[in-house]
């Protein structure tokens, strides 16, 4: 997994788990891969998916059963627009209104790029 500068690595871990959830590539209910394994896919120290688990549980995004694992809420689809939208209204709205300035951009031209990278990217 290639990393941004911002926001904090164990931030885009607890994004990227809240991603698979919401593309339902990981469902309500089930079982996470263990915070090993998620280290290894993405390459970083144990301690710092761990902090992303926390982060998730503090959310109400996760639940920890002990010496079971970390299981998705079944509430978690909630949860999860709701923490996802506060980060991108707060980190990255501003710099893409910031640019739709600069640049002088029409809604309408945004609108259909948009329509266009859902088509590509989401339907099936």
């Amino acid at each position: 997994m290639e990393f941004k500068e911002n926001p904090a690595i164990y931030i885009q871990i607890a994004e990227y788990v809240c991603e698979h959830i919401l593309l339902k590539k990981w469902k309500l209910g089930d079982k996470l891969i263990s915070i090993r394994e998620l280290a290894v896919q993405t390459e970083v120290n144990p301690n710092t998916v761990q902090r992303a688990y926390d982060l998730l549980q503090q959310q109400n995004i996760i639940t920890n059963k002990r010496g079971i694992g970390y299981f998705i809420e079944d509430d978690a689809m909630e949860r999860i627009l709701g923490f996802r939208k506060e980060q991108f209204i707060e980190n990255e709205l501003p710099v893409f209104m910031r640019n739709i300035f600069l640049l002088k951009m029409d809604f309408k031209e945004i609108r259909t790029m948009y329509d266009q990278f859902v088509k590509e990217h989401f339907k099936k």
